[in-house]
């Protein structure tokens, strides 16, 4: 299935997330569900750093995170590009004590929740995206 419009990519940091092609799948699978239309998705894996920069230069935010989405969303049509600190995954997998690789997924997802129009802003709203990354993470492959 390489046709589907997800790309991979890492900014200053070696990562082989494996396996590329049922991610791809399984992130497909999740914007169907939720009655969604694929657009165009990149994921940039990258080093607390660099997303430290991008977290100043376009948010205005002087925190380190493990995740920032930018938002190309038009109606039903799901883009965006979804920048990860592979950095603060792997924190977030010993604090959490969970597997770096069910973290990484749970990062992933949680970012193309953000995308379908989830938000995390309210203790409900957290609620609610965290039961649909708990839900997702049942169908990855």
């Amino acid at each position: 299935m390489d046709s589907l419009p997800i790309d991979f990519h890492s900014e200053e940091i070696d990562i082989k997330l494996i396996p590329l092609e049922k991610t791809k799948e399984w992130v497909s699978l999740t914007i169907k569900k939720e009655q969604k239309e694929l657009g165009h998705l990149s994921f940039i894996f990258c080093t607390d750093e660099y997303l430290l920069t991008i977290n100043q230069e376009y948010l205005n935010h002087n925190t380190y995170t493990d995740i920032i989405t930018f938002n190309y969303v038009e109606d039903k049509l799901i883009s965006g590009d979804i920048f990860i600190s592979i950095e603060r995954v792997k924190e977030n997998a010993n604090q959490f004590t969970t597997s770096f690789q069910n973290e990484l997924n749970r990062v992933i997802i949680h970012g193309v929740l953000h995308l379908i129009g989830y938000n995390d802003k309210t203790d409900l709203e957290a609620q609610e995206i965290r039961a649909k990354e708990d839900f997702y993470l049942t169908l990855h492959p």
